[in-house]
Order: C-alpha cells, then structure tokens, then sequence
C-alpha cells in the first residue's frame, strides 16, 4: 500500500506548480474520465485546492486516461516489488480502492482513499484497513481471509526477505493476529475487536502516522 501511496505522492510533490487554476480546469476536460470539481473534492477530503491539484497531475502522469483498471494497477504495483509476486496483494487493494465496485478506479476513489490514510482519525484508517482484509464484505475477518492477505504479503515481499521466510510462517502469523484480536475467542474478528486490539498495540499505532506528513 504505501509503495503505490508513497510514489504518487512523492512524485507529484517534486513537480512545480506553475499553471493557474483555468489550465488545472482545461487539463480535467482532457481526459476520458472528468473528476470531480475541486470544490466538492476538497469537501469530501482532507485535501485542500492546491494539494488536490498535485495529486490529479500526479495521477493523470500515470493513467492519462483518467481510469485505472485492475491489470494497470497490478502492473503499477509490480514495480515497487521486483522479487516478489504482487498481483495477489493487488488484487485486494485494488478493491479496497474501488469501492462501488465499478472495476475500475477514478481520481476521486483514489484521492477519497488517500484522504483516509494520509490525513483520516486513527478510527478511519482503521476501518479502511479492516475492510482490506474483509475480503468478503461480511463484516467479519475470518482465519482464511487473513491467510490469503498474509500469504499474498508473503508472496510480494519474494525469496529475498530477510529473515528468509519458513513455510509455516503465514499460519503463525495468522495465529499470532487472532490470539490479539479475536477477543471473544469465536473465530473471527469484528470491526470493534480490530480497531480496539490495534488501538492497544503502539507499533501499529506508530506506523499509522508513517506517511501523514507526505503531502
């Protein structure tokens, strides 16, 4: 997740911003996509004008056409992991991502999203978090759903992790997540189970705040 959040981000901050806003409006009118105006964007997130500009600059570099489909964004993503397989783990963030579920991600999921992780409450990035690993959208985390998520982080991370990775090292991990967060010892975990056990670990809670100056 941060790979993709980090090189857009970071990619646009670096370019100057030397058009005015009638050639920021004159670039949305170009693509086969037209986002949101600014106005209603900059309601709906933590964004403000000028930021919004920098993130749609960054993103249309990457997707001139205004609309990211799954084997794109794969393909984006592959980059940032060269040794591993990412396309299982971007599978699933691809549909984190794309929330109605249209197959496709737009500027305004992608900067909607981004508002949650760089500049949403702990309870937001956390709901977000939590509805990336409900593959289902049951509402529940069940011990196979986090199987597939570890074992999709596994396969991206490749043969050269170090420490090398034993086999049976996703079953532990997925055991170690449901010893913490399975509070009622029923077999999955809830929202309210996720955002409390997370709230009571301070790695998670630090790596939360990683990215939230990025901007």
């Amino acid at each position: 997740m941060g790979a993709v959040v980090g090189t857009l981000t970071m990619q646009t901050k670096t370019r100057r911003l030397s058009r005015d806003k009638a050639d920021d409006d004159l670039e949305m009118t170009t693509v086969c996509h037209r986002p949101e105006g600014l106005d209603q964007l900059e309601a709906l997130t933590n964004f403000n004008k000028r930021e919004l500009q920098v993130l749609y600059r960054g993103f249309k570099n990457e997707c001139p056409s205004g609309i990211v489909s799954e084997e794109t964004f794969k393909q984006i993503y592959a980059q940032f992991f060269p040794h591993g397989d990412a396309s299982t783990y971007a599978h699933y963030l691809f549909n984190a991502f794309d929330t109605a579920h249209s197959g496709s991600i737009k500027f305004e999921d992608f900067v909607t999203a981004l508002s949650i992780l760089l500049r949403g409450s702990i309870t937001e990035k956390l709901q977000w978090t939590f509805n990336l690993y409900d593959i289902n959208r049951d509402g529940y985390i069940n011990k196979e759903e986090m199987t597939d998520i570890v074992r999709a982080i596994y396969d991206m991370m490749g043969k050269y992790t170090y420490p090398v990775l034993k086999n049976e090292a996703p079953k532990q991990h997925v055991e170690a997540f449901f010893l913490k967060m399975d509070k009622n010892r029923d077999g999955v975990v809830t929202l309210d189970e996720f955002i409390l056990s997370c709230q009571e670990d301070e790695n998670i809670m630090r790596s939360l705040q990683l990215f939230e100056n990025v901007i």
